[in-house]
C-alpha cells in the first residue's frame, strides 16, 4: 500500500470454518489474509452496488422483462467467456 494512503487496521471475528477456508483460499491465490478479505469485500460491495442501481432504475423505469432478464444473463456469460480466454 503507497505511504499516502494507509491500510486501516479492523478487528474482525470470523467462524472457525470459514476462516479456515478464507486462509486456504488466501494460501491458494499466493495472497495474504488480508489481501483476500479485502478484495472479498470489494467484490460484495461492487454487488451491493450494483443491486442498489438496478433496483433504482426498476423504480424509474419499472421491472425487467423475462426478455431483458435474458438478454443480461447472456452478456454477462458473453463477457465472461471472452475474459476466461484472454
Amino acid at each position: 500500500m503507497p505511504r499516502g494512503n494507509p491500510s486501516r487496521k479492523l478487528a474482525i471475528s470470523v467462524e472457525s470454518g470459514v476462516a479456515r477456508q478464507v486462509e486456504t483460499a488466501a494460501a491458494e491465490d499466493g495472497v495474504s489474509v488480508s489481501a483476500w478479505m479485502t478484495e472479498a469485500a470489494r467484490r460484495a460491495l461492487r454487488i451491493r452496488d450494483g443491486l442498489a442501481a438496478v433496483a433504482e432504475w426498476e423504480r424509474e423505469h419499472g421491472e425487467l422483462t423475462d426478455e431483458e432478464m435474458a438478454a443480461a444473463r447472456a452478456r454477462i456469460a458473453g463477457a465472461s467467456t471472452l475474459r476466461a480466454s484472454a
